[in-house]
């Protein structure tokens, strides 16, 4: 069997009662979610449980929320003796990975990514940033046209490269608008309005990365145990210094997640585990290499499901 690398999703994929069935099961997971709540201070797991749904996903609560989920997941994998060889998160999923690779507490993890939500909603007017998801356009004539528009006063920046022929694009409402309908001229398939509260992964998140940098100033950030692929360049990294300074880097630069899964294939991944709500990633994966396994461990059912495979 080649290498397992656990994957975590991250900010889109959370829905109410997410992870009930698993913390309802294990007492590991239950104690993560209580772990959450008194780390923020506020009953994190009543959100998660009960919604209603616009509340859970405001920025703020929907990434400590599916940091608590994918974390309390993978608790039941380590009891289960299901361990990875490389971990990878998408955007807000990297948190998620780096606890699983032991350079973060899970508490010191819920409570940065709190304030990461809250620097995100405040970096930038709500309503004057934009995202889309350009399909079926590769990124070389996609960047040249963001490129186009950013030279019109506008800024437009490839955010996630998520697979052959879907990108996402982000920055201001108006370069947003005239971007897509330039990537439209030139070929891309589609273009669809994301429904964000920001402009995430570009320039325009700066101001919130220089606020979250006194946040990880003050968290301890230890030596990964095991690598995990980083958004920003797709390197594997265990250095907690340059973690650091990766993950501060990482709102504003675009999530390079093709490149990542490439990357951890090269090294001889052949099994991706996505621990979390959905199964975003896992169509994305197949979507880049078909060779590959995947699993989608959200709730019990799939949970053993997987276990069951993976021991054999």
């Amino acid at each position: 069997m080649g290498k397992i690398a656990f994957v975590f999703p991250g900010q889109g994929s959370q829905t109410v009662g997410m992870g009930q069935s698993v913390a309802d099961a294990n007492e590991k997971a239950a104690e993560v979610f209580k772990k959450a709540d008194e780390k923020l201070g506020f009953a994190l797991t009543d959100i998660i449980q009960n919604g209603p749904q616009e509340k859970l996903t405001h920025t703020a609560n929907a990434q400590p929320a599916l940091l608590t989920v994918s974390t309390a997941i993978l608790q039941v994998l380590k009891d289960a003796g299901i361990t990875a060889d490389y971990t990878a998160g998408h955007s807000l999923g990297e948190y998620s990975a780096l606890v699983a690779a032991g350079a973060l507490t899970f508490e010191d993890a819920v409570y940065a990514v709190r304030k990461r939500g809250e620097y995100m909603d405040e970096a930038f007017p709500n309503g004057a940033g934009a995202m889309a998801a350009v399909l079926g356009m590769d990124r070389g004539a996609l960047s040249e046209a963001a490129d186009e528009i950013t030279k019109e006063g506008e800024t437009v920046q490839l955010a996630n490269l998520n697979c052959p022929g879907q990108i996402v694009i982000s920055g201001t409402a108006a370069g947003i608008e005239k971007a897509g309908a330039l990537a439209k001229e030139r070929g891309a398939k589609r273009v669809l309005p994301l429904q964000v509260s920001g402009p995430f992964h570009s320039k325009l998140m700066e101001p919130a990365a220089e606020k979250f940098k006194a946040v990880l100033d003050h968290i301890p950030i230890r030596d990964a145990k095991i690598p995990v692929i980083a958004n920003i360049d797709a390197e594997p990294e265990t250095n907690a210094e340059d973690i650091k300074v990766k993950l501060i880097r990482q709102l504003y630069s675009p999530v390079l997640w093709e490149d990542s899964v490439v990357k951890m294939i090269s090294l001889g991944v052949d099994t991706f585990v996505e621990v979390g709500p959905g199964k975003v990633l896992s169509g994305l994966i197949r979507k880049i290499d078909r060779n590959v396994k995947t699993f989608a461990v959200q709730d019990m059912e799939s949970l053993e499901a997987a276990v069951n495979a993976l021991q054999k």
